[in-house]
């Protein structure tokens, strides 16, 4: 137990301090202490008073305050969105350290080592620091982030790179943890073969094309739904009579995804409900009906760059091509739907 457990469990008075939302931020004294203070959504806090206690500590929305006071000591710390650039060393966070959608974030202290850390949505992180410790790191939606540190520890917690897309492998010291979400890992080959995964490991949308030898048994998921390895590594032996069949809605979509919608449409002889063209040529839009699920829309384009020809879902509501078209580039009105070029 930290010496300032020790002295937070022996404080007879505790304060719960709510500033939630305060147009200007409030003056808070040197070594103020507290339970629980709130200072979510104040939008002009620009700093946090020295050698400032609190059990849990809310910073959501302070998006003028970059940086905290290396004094800081806290239970528990949330400041997602808030203007942080960086953390400085000396702050202690007992349990949680949730720092998501900081967008502005790109250094964290080294020697850093707390419970549970979240960092989801910090797309200006390229990197953790040496000497990093979890059990909890939740990194998902970290598209800038690819440099691990060489010395770091994380056992028996959960590790998501949801989404990391730079991430070409993992760091020596993550070797046995119970849960791991790769998925949107597209530049992730292969995982370590001493890799012990007790859980499960997601590894939708990855190049992965084997478990570890070590976690041989590990449950394996796409996009959270459990499948077996054929499916996860060899969707060329997926049949479409396999897809009809599965009653399963969710394991039917995961199945659909990896058999592919092109040959899927192809070998359905899905019914074509419009075409015309545009500077790629000609353009189809397929409707698949699905039992117990809602109808497969499919538009079928071609790149006018590569010539490549792509074949991408839209909601079963559209009736054209153009419509289809217009929704994929963000438009609820294909009216208002007019690009020089279309792609």
């Amino acid at each position: 137990m930290s010496s300032w457990t020790r002295a937070r469990k022996s404080r007879r008075e505790k304060r719960v301090l709510v500033f939630r939302g305060t147009a200007r931020g409030p003056e808070l004294p040197p070594g103020l202490e507290a339970t629980i203070l709130d200072l979510s959504e104040c939008k002009t806090l620009s700093e946090l008073p020295p050698d400032l206690h609190a059990t849990q500590l809310l910073l959501n929305g302070c998006t003028a305050l970059q940086t905290l006071p290396p004094t800081l000591q806290c239970g528990q710390l949330e400041a997602r969105g808030a203007g942080l650039r960086h953390i400085p060393e000396g702050i202690e966070v007992e349990y949680k350290l949730d720092l998501r959608d900081c967008v502005d974030l790109v250094q964290l202290p080294m020697g850093l080592r707390v419970p549970s850390l979240v960092l989801s949505g910090c797309t200006g992180l390229v990197e953790l620091p040496e000497g990093l410790g979890v059990y909890f790191l939740d990194l998902a939606g970290c598209t800038s982030f690819e440099r691990w540190p060489v010395r770091g520890s994380m056992s028996l917690g959960r590790l998501t790179l949801r989404g990391c897309e730079r991430v070409t492998h993992l760091p020596r010291w993550v070797r046995d943890i119970s849960q791991l979400d790769v998925s949107g890992c597209t530049r992730l080959t292969e995982l370590p073969d001493d890799l012990h995964v007790s859980g499960w490991i997601d590894v939708a949308r990855t190049p992965l094309t084997r478990l570890p030898a070590a976690s041989k048994d590990t449950e394996i998921r796409w996009r959270g739904v459990p499948v077996d390895e054929r499916v996860a590594f060899r969707p060329e032996t997926i049949t479409v009579a396999e897809v009809l069949a599965e009653p399963n809605v969710e394991r039917r979509r995961v199945l659909l995804e990896r058999c592919g919608y092109e040959r899927f449409l192809l070998e359905t002889n899905a019914q074509v409900l419009d075409t015309d063209r545009d500077r790629g040529g000609e353009r189809r839009l397929f409707r698949m009906p699905m039992a117990q699920d809602e109808d497969l829309a499919c538009l079928s384009v071609v790149c006018p760059s590569t010539g490549k020809q792509y074949v991408l879902r839209v909601p079963p509501t559209m009736t054209t091509c153009r419509q289809a078209a217009a929704w994929i580039g963000g438009f609820d009105d294909p009216d208002r739907y007019q690009p020089a070029i279309e792609t």
